[in-house]
């Protein structure tokens, strides 16, 4: 990338992700040591320059954290940074507990954070403007003699600069004489808007011969904006988080932060090569902080590259670039044909082909009509991509036969109606059984099971009567299950949408079902989840009625089978 270098930016920038320190601090995020250390292997296995791990001495994980770190994290691009504050007011910088903590954390670097901010010099640490500036000289100036790299987080710089500049200035005069290597500034309220950031930065960078750093909160929906366009101002260290996590509204996106930088201003963010990583590594990290990634996510998002309109999907087929800012494949993302009631047949056709299904314009037209009067009556296959697949599938005459089904039947149990919700919770006196009776390889077959609710049990019986025939359902497992109600006004009568999401360890699928009874549409979408688990199969599976391998379509593994839905008992 440095050989197109655009005249005027930098040539690199280093890119500091602090999800393991500020990204924690978003609300519903809660990571253990082993956590911790996961995510720093995956923000390393991206290449970013340096991971913020925590604050040594403030809470007993985050001490945990690097004293396992040596031993446990082997980073092979990255640097781990210890973070912590200046020195508290009136206290000598060696007496300071967190600048020792700072020390003991064995790493390489260090960030301190300073108030830049008059206000909360005064208000917040209730000292004088000279003792701040002194706090951050000192600190700054124990911290290189101890032989560490120094990054100094000027805390509320931006809003600290517009009302009180010349402290402002004081502050980062301070750490810089004192040994900074990196003066960051930190928009840490997020409402700094990119106009503002433009004159800041630039008055800043032409007047200090520090590495000037920025480090943006999405308050205002800028924090992206922000960075590029303080590197365009002379900044060369960026940070933020993974997938933007973070208090409030969170921290920089880091996921569109370097490919901003790299793809469309040429600026070297991570080791060449490693760019594909980015979507991988952004889904890993959102899996190990158990928060669903957000489908429209710039770059790595699911429907980052997701063509719905038929417009769009026939304008791809002759040309990438007609809908696409980039190629997806770049950032390790692909692109998506996603087929609904808005559909044409040019998305059926794309669609049928990505799957190896040869359909005819008439098959197309029949299957395009089906898909419309499916989502008027509530299925939403753009969601479900399972299913969709076992409807165009069917549309090619294809009728699965690994396993035919009767009937389902689920029975919950309260054991003692007289108890208090919280004593029937505490007894689980609320049990769920369920039956089926399936028919495979010319065999009836009828399984209970009991399970935790009405779904875990249908699950277990049709596992329970099927798993001997096909053991390969032994790695196929459902990973979500939700409803929503989709005509709230029928109260309880109203026709619910069930959608489960299943994963057989290479690769994950969604399947749906809609009906007024919800224990149906959990069968009908937990059914198809099972047929795809055969389906995706990595192995051909013998047919239970036939006695053959399906090999009829290589592109997704041989041939499924359908449950057919009867009336339940």
């Amino acid at each position: 990338m440095s050989a197109e270098h655009i005249e005027g930016l930098p040539e690199y920038v280093d890119i500091y992700d602090t999800t393991l320190r500020d990204g924690s601090q978003q609300e519903g995020l809660s990571l253990t040591v082993d956590d911790k250390l996961r995510v720093a292997e995956q923000l390393d296995h991206l290449g970013v320059a340096y991971i913020e791990g925590g604050w040594p001495g403030a809470n007993p994980k985050d001490t945990e954290f690097f004293r396992r770190a040596p031993d446990e994290l082997h980073l092979s691009t990255s640097k781990l940074v210890a973070f912590g504050s200046t020195r508290r007011p009136g206290v000598k910088a060696e007496n300071d507990d967190t600048l020792r903590h700072l020390i003991d954390a064995s790493t390489e670097a260090v960030c301190i954070v300073a108030k830049a901010w008059d206000v909360h010099v005064t208000q917040a640490l209730r000292t004088t403007l000279d003792e701040a500036v002194a706090m951050a000289a000192d600190s700054v100036a124990f911290l290189c003699r101890a032989g560490l790299k120094v990054f100094f987080d000027a805390e509320h710089f931006f809003d600290g600069y517009k009302a009180n500049p010349e402290f402002a200035m004081r502050v980062l005069l301070a750490a810089e004489d004192s040994g900074a290597q990196t003066l960051v500034l930190c928009d840490t309220n997020g409402g700094t808007l990119p106009h503002e950031v433009e004159s800041i930065v630039g008055r800043v960078s032409s007047s200090r011969q520090a590495q000037i750093g920025v480090h943006f909160h999405n308050d205002s929906g800028c924090a992206v904006a922000n960075g590029i366009t303080a590197v365009r101002m002379g900044a060369t260290h960026v940070q933020g988080c993974v997938n933007g996590y973070g208090e409030r509204a969170g921290n920089a996106d880091l996921s569109a932060t370097i490919p901003n930088l790299s793809l469309k201003m040429r600026v070297r963010t991570i080791p060449e090569g490693r760019m594909e990583r980015l979507t991988p590594v952004a889904h890993h990290i959102a899996e190990l902080v158990n928060i669903s990634p957000n489908p429209q996510q710039p770059y790595v998002g699911a429907a980052a590259f997701a063509h719905k309109a038929g417009l769009h999907t026939s304008a791809i087929a002759r040309r990438r670039d007609a809908y696409e800012h980039i190629s997806p494949d770049l950032v390790g993302n692909g692109t998506r044909f996603v087929v609904s009631e808005l559909s044409g047949r040019s998305t059926l056709a794309f669609k049928a082909s990505e799957l190896g299904l040869d359909l005819d314009g008439e098959a197309l037209g029949r299957v395009l009509q089906q898909l419309k009067d499916l989502e008027y009556e509530g299925y939403h296959f753009e969601v479900a991509d399972g299913s969709l697949e076992l409807l165009l599938r069917r549309a090619t005459g294809w009728e699965p036969s690994y396993f035919e089904v009767e009937s389902f039947r689920v029975i919950t149990d309260q054991l003692d109606c007289q108890q208090s919700f919280e004593d029937r919770r505490a007894s689980e006196a609320l049990t769920s059984e369920a039956t089926v009776r399936v028919r495979v390889a010319g065999e009836r077959t009828v399984a209970t099971a009991e399970g935790n609710g009405p779904v875990n049990a249908l699950d277990a019986a049709l596992r329970k009567a099927i798993g001997g025939h096909y053991p390969v359902l032994e790695g196929v497992h459902l990973t979500d299950y939700r409803v929503r109600v989709l005509d709230t006004g029928k109260g309880t009568g109203a026709v619910t949408r069930v959608l489960i999401d299943s994963t057989n360890g290479d690769r994950t699928w969604s399947t749906i079902g809609v009906s007024e009874n919800i224990i149906e549409a959990s069968w009908q979408a937990l059914s198809e989840s099972i047929i795809c688990g055969l389906l995706y199969a990595k192995e051909p599976l013998r047919d239970a009625f036939t006695g053959c391998y399906g090999s009829d379509f290589p592109k997704k593994g041989g041939p499924g089978a359908s449950a057919s839905l009867h009336e339940a008992s």
